[in-house]
């Protein structure tokens, strides 16, 4: 594989497709323009292109809407680099599913060329497949949205497609929930404390959950999410990372290639057992109160097919068969409508082998929160309390981590701008997370696990253990 350390050139134009879409609107614009309020992106030109016939104005409309949050925010240099990519943009009307029509605009602009897909996973995949060699000029970049894929077999046809185009260096797969601070913050605190390491394993540590709860419903997102749901949205993709974060051993560097080959070498060895129905858990929220609202049935949501059972709230107990981690269950949990917003990673260290007689009190084990969005950490200690010096208290030792200050899509962005994949996922690690997952989806397509239910604005189904002493 290409070693990506050498300087690549920086991309000249973003080309965004699906450009009149919800992402591009919501997250990916805002990104960008928080990116160029604090200089990071030179003299780049944004292009929007979509199925729509948007004119000038509702595109530049857009971008003004955008961009207003991070004009508002930004310094006279800031303010008057978003004015300017605001002026010199454009939106062109384009079927990506037409032969030679992406190529000949692609071929139109400034190169190099970032080709962003905020598309449905089957459009973009039909666009690239109907793309031919040596139609990209050298330098175009693909960046592509997850689910990358719908399996393994179809992962890896993808990745022979992508690569039949561009080198697989200039393929960003994004996972924008794992921005650079985050990423640098767990690889910090794992491996530059002394007291960690040692302890950071199968000896020492009784289970790792790692939890993605969100206090939102579909938000509209129906047509997207309900052929995806909660296994195929969150835990294939996002959670398996965080996961293999917290699970890899030390990298020589935090360069791509080093960091990049420990996240593979911990999915490879990973898996979910058999039998399915004690190793994974589905279910689906019905009516409830959630912040004030009342959030119907999903099933009854504008846009749901209920005969897809689709989950809204997932979890998987996946097993890394190595030296380090044999016997320690990893718990994978992401669901919709809960009742708490909870982003973290709950490390339960194994009880004290002895405690002398004499001393009361606590018997809780000991637990380490790391937190996402904002990056928190939390480390459970026991401590001869006030009053009785026999009796153990338990106090909490609180940090805030470092905090980027981009946008997490800022961040993606900024990798791609600058030809650094660190943060986007490799061929074989995408296609390594369907393989642990493609045998869940076929074991509850057959109807093998059962799909519960859980009220809107509860924490899950009242016979799910609760993760994390949530």
């Amino acid at each position: 594989m290409k070693d990506t350390t050498e300087a690549t050139p920086t991309v000249q134009t973003l080309l965004i497709l699906g450009a009149s879409g919800d992402l591009t609107g919501r997250l990916l614009l805002p990104g960008l323009a928080r990116l160029v309020a604090v200089g990071r992106t030179g003299g780049l030109k944004v292009v929007g292109a979509g199925a729509e016939d948007w004119s000038s104005e509702q595109w530049k409309s857009r971008l003004h809407d955008s961009f207003e949050a991070a004009a508002k925010e930004a310094d006279s240099a800031g303010a008057q680099a978003l004015q300017a990519m605001e002026d010199s943009s454009f939106y062109r009307q384009l079927d990506v599913t037409a032969p030679g029509a992406l190529a000949g605009l692609v071929a139109s602009l400034e190169g190099p060329v970032a080709i962003y897909f905020a598309l449905p996973p089957q459009v973009s995949q039909h666009t690239c497949e109907i793309l031919e060699p040596g139609q990209l000029p050298e330098g175009t970049r693909l960046v592509l949205e997850k689910p990358f894929a719908s399996s393994e077999d179809s992962a890896r046809n993808l990745n022979r497609t992508l690569l039949r185009l561009v080198p697989e260096d200039h393929i960003h797969r994004v996972d924008h929930f794992l921005g650079k601070a985050t990423v640098l913050n767990i690889l910090g605190l794992r491996f530059a404390n002394r007291f960690l390491e040692p302890v950071w394993n199968r000896d020492h540590i009784e289970k790792v959950e790692i939890i993605f709860d969100e206090d939102l419903a579909l938000e509209g997102r129906a047509r997207y999410y309900d052929r995806a749901g909660a296994l195929r949205d969150m835990v294939q993709s996002h959670l398996l990372h965080v996961m293999a974060l917290l699970a890899i051993d030390a990298p020589a560097t935090v360069g791509e290639r080093d960091l990049r080959d420990a996240i593979t070498t911990i999915l490879r060895a990973s898996r979910i057992r058999t039998p399915y129905d004690s190793n994974t858990r589905r279910a689906r929220y019905t009516a409830g109160q959630l912040d004030g609202r009342n959030i119907p049935d999903y099933a009854k949501e504008e846009g749901v097919d209920p005969a897809r059972n689709t989950e809204t709230l997932a979890e998987v107990q996946v097993e890394i068969a190595n030296w380090r981690w044999k016997g320690v269950p990893f718990v994978l949990r992401s669901g919709k409508s809960m009742g708490v917003r909870r982003k973290e990673a709950v490390v339960t260290f194994r009880p004290v082998p002895h405690l002398p007689d004499g001393f009361a009190g606590v018997d809780a084990a000991n637990q380490l929160r790391i937190g996402f969005g904002p990056d928190t950490l939390r480390l459970d200690v026991d401590v001869n309390g006030p009053g009785d010096i026999f009796t153990l208290d338990r106090v909490t030792l609180d940090a805030e981590l470092n905090a980027s200050n981009l946008l997490p899509y800022g961040e993606v962005l900024e990798g791609v701008i600058t030809g650094d994949p660190l943060l986007s996922v490799r061929g074989d690690t995408a296609e390594d997370c369907w393989r642990i997952i493609d045998p869940v989806l076929e074991a509850w397509s057959q109807g093998a696990v059962p799909l519960d239910e859980y009220d809107a604005g509860t924490q899950g189904p009242a016979s799910w253990p609760l993760r994390g002493g949530g």
